[in-house]
């Protein structure tokens, strides 16, 4: 079953009523984590403790309306209007990095391999991008990145300018780069997301020619490919933001989409692009097409 994870940072004194209204708002799970790696000691018999920067984590099933959500918290006093967050997806038990013992090496398309950094890789005349993806969203076995994976090796990126707009571990972004594009510009609101797509850059040898950036600092630019694997919600909300980086003729792929949420996206930006076939993995789907 497919999760999305709601994370908001604050202060230890207003996490719980945080967390009481993320229960009230449909989260079936409510977790609280330290922001800042601060150390905790033994608390007192009855005492609960939470940490002085404590994020905390909502766990809703995927099909949940987020955006009802999200405007739902902005109308308290507690969090007001824009208050800071973070949506992503929830990969198969993430919260027990499982994926280290089940991360293989996986090929996509004809060229493609992505593998783990503690294996060796099974051909090495293929185009093999190494990964660790820390705690960043992004191993390719989550079916939207195999999806934009498998979208990626179908293209000839020479020369190419990509965006690749949440890049979470630079997966996509890295893969663009060593199949032959030129400046792969990678935007994240999580800065925590950008120092795992430098640390694969670097991995991959090619940490020079990735650019990474937080919104606030995100380049104007027009890029040959576009590339968005973030949710629904975000991706109505920023349509014009990620249309704006695609140039006439430019291909745009968009995932982190439920099957049941495809058609709509793919209706919203053909406005802009003519649309190709939607293509489906499981639960989960993929959008893409050419600017006109």
């Amino acid at each position: 079953m497919p999760w999305i994870q709601l994370k908001i940072n604050s202060q230890a004194e207003y996490a719980e009523q945080i967390g009481e209204m993320l229960s009230a708002n449909g989260a079936q799970a409510v977790t609280f984590v330290d922001a800042k790696d601060t150390p905790m000691y033994e608390p007192k018999p009855g005492e609960v403790m939470l940490w002085p920067d404590t994020q905390i984590v909502g766990l809703y099933d995927a099909q949940y309306d987020m955006s009802q959500v999200i405007s739902q918290l902005s109308k308290s006093k507690l969090l007001g209007k824009n208050f800071n967050h973070k949506l992503d997806q929830l990969e198969d038990k993430d919260w027990e990095r499982e994926w280290m013992v089940n991360f293989h090496p996986m090929q996509f398309g004809k060229r493609l391999w992505i593998c783990p950094s503690w294996r060796d890789v099974p051909d090495p005349n293929a185009v093999n991008v190494m990964l660790d993806p820390g705690l960043a969203f992004g191993t390719g076995t989550h079916a939207t990145t195999s999806l934009c994976l498998r979208w990626l090796d179908s293209l000839e990126l020479s020369e190419a300018t990509v965006v690749d707009f949440g890049c979470g571990s630079g997966i996509l972004g890295i893969a663009a780069l060593k199949l032959g594009a030129k400046r792969v510009v990678g935007i994240d609101i999580d800065p925590q997301a950008l120092l795992a797509s430098q640390d694969n850059a670097n991995r991959n040898d090619i940490g020079e020619k990735i650019e990474l950036y937080l919104p606030e600092h995100q380049p104007e630019l027009k890029a040959d490919v576009v590339l968005a694997n973030i949710l629904a919600a975000p991706l109505r909300e920023l349509r014009t933001v990620i249309t704006g980086y695609c140039k006439p003729g430019g291909k745009l792929v968009l995932s982190g989409i439920l099957d049941n949420q495809a058609q709509e996206i793919n209706d919203l930006y053909s406005q802009d692009f003519v649309m190709e076939p939607i293509e489906i993995d499981g639960e989960w789907a993929r959008v893409s097409g050419v600017k006109k």
